[in-house]
């Protein structure tokens, strides 16, 4: 028998582990069918990683509000969760006590009244996100008006929403679900939907009107006590009793910790339902959002379902339906890790950073600045000039709000990041400025570090 040669260790490998030499990476990966035979999950999990490293570093995106940076405990506990259908409450009754915690909290956190006997009034719900919470909500907009002019006996065949510049899921609902979004220029040099200007769009058909806290596109809290004042105004001249929704995706964890006074909740007896999103500024990870009412009068119960094919008499009320609780979990776990005092922490180093990237915006020349970080989102907002058309295609003409999150740090006031220095004068007789010359938005990545 052939005596074999000793092999060392580091070259020791067993032909199926290797990726390189396994069938399924000698041929491009299956797109439109699946293989004819297995492969070990270590090597389909070495391929898919590289097929990964073609995305962009989430940590780089300065276009993002989600949260990019997750605590090593956080990705245990949704490890545990993974196979928890957060639907099902009587099989896993602790993760809907978390829900209900996490409810209570953010209850708690935006003022929601305390009913007769000193209970939480409001009722709340988790989602995937904002947009489904959003959605939630316009959805009760909706049937309270309809209830109501079905009970006067009125048409209920025109609903319109009122609003100003939204996110695209408040378009999505006014489509699927048959509203006629009423949306409101923005009136020169102002940032988002402004009082004044409700009641030329309001009228009997108006389910609602939303307010923006933390505009997408420039950052900025819309007015909503004034709002909510002027409809009031509406309602005790006309009689239109026109509810508030606040959309508070990123806002509602920002304003309670960095401006606790600003009157934008359920303080305000107009405001009807709020939504959030957790996996922004609540510093969940991707995939949790928020939905609360202030009372039970504000949620119809025709919108709640209940379930019993899963076990018991289960109440739900989303659009989705089988979803893993891993972030309602990792959602709470921020909540006591961090604390109210721990929140205002971040959030006043994002909002510092955020000025301090507002002031090197500033001095590079060609931008704008709509918002710089001061009184509402620890962002920034440039704009580019209308003439500099070589920036706004590498912006691809629309503006982009750089926002700061835990993850982002600055960089001492003598050091402005290479790239985003103040890009030399175009030629002349040239419309465009080549791309190695335009200063756009990505350029600000090469300033991030971990820590705030």
């Amino acid at each position: 028998m052939r005596e074999v040669p000793p092999v060392a260790l580091h070259k020791a490998k067993r032909a199926a582990a290797d990726i390189f030499t396994s069938p399924l990476s000698e041929q491009p990966l299956p797109k439109r069918a699946m293989p004819d035979l297995p492969t070990s999950p270590p090597v389909v999990y070495q391929l898919l990683r590289s097929e990964l490293l073609l995305d962009g570093n989430a940590a780089q995106n300065l276009a993002t509000f989600c949260t990019t940076w997750t605590d090593d405990e956080v990705r245990h506990l949704m490890d545990l969760c993974l196979d928890k259908n957060i639907v099902d409450k009587d099989e896993y009754p602790q993760t809907a006590e978390i829900e209900s915690r996490c409810v209570n909290i953010l209850a708690g956190l935006w003022h929601a009244p305390a009913g007769t006997d000193g209970a939480e009034n409001a009722m709340g719900c988790s989602t995937t996100g904002s947009s489904e919470a959003a959605i939630l909500s316009g959805l009760a907009l909706k049937w309270r008006w309809r209830d109501r002019r079905r009970a006067a006996g009125l048409p209920t065949d025109r609903p319109n929403l009122v609003c100003g510049p939204v996110q695209v899921y408040w378009e999505k609902f006014a489509r699927y679900f048959d509203v006629d979004l009423r949306q409101v220029p923005v009136a020169p040099g102002a940032t988002g939907l402004q009082a004044h200007q409700l009641r030329e769009y309001v009228d009997e058909n108006t389910i609602g009107v939303v307010a923006i806290l933390g505009v997408t596109y420039t950052c900025t809290y819309e007015p909503v006590a004034e709002i909510a004042a002027e409809l009031d105004r509406i309602h005790e001249e006309t009689g239109l009793d026109v509810p508030l929704h606040v959309d508070a995706a990123s806002g509602g964890f920002i304003a309670p910790f960095l401006h606790p006074d600003l009157q934008w909740d359920f303080r305000l007896p107009r405001v009807a339902s709020i939504n959030a999103s957790g996996h922004k500024y609540g510093m969940a990870p991707l995939g949790v959002g928020w939905a609360l009412w202030r009372d039970r009068a504000a949620l119809p119960m025709d919108l709640v379902f209940h379930v019993d094919y899963l076990g018991g008499d289960m109440p739900t009320l989303a659009l989705n339906f089988s979803r893993p609780g891993g972030q309602v979990i990792a959602q709470y776990f921020m909540f006591l890790h961090l604390g109210r005092e721990g929140y205002r922490r971040v959030y006043q180093a994002c909002a510092d950073t955020a000025q301090h990237l507002a002031r090197q915006v500033a001095e590079m020349g060609p931008f704008t600045l709509l918002y710089d970080g001061t009184g509402a989102l620890p962002a920034v907002s440039p704009r580019p000039p209308l003439s500099d058309r070589g920036i706004a295609i590498t912006l691809q003409s629309r503006r982009v709000a750089p926002t700061t999150r835990p993850g982002l740090s600055r960089r001492p006031p003598s050091e402005k990041p290479p790239r985003c220095r103040k890009p030399p004068a175009a030629a002349a007789d040239s419309p465009l400025r080549p791309v190695s010359e335009q200063c756009g938005i990505q350029t600000f990545s090469s300033i991030r570090s971990r820590g705030c």
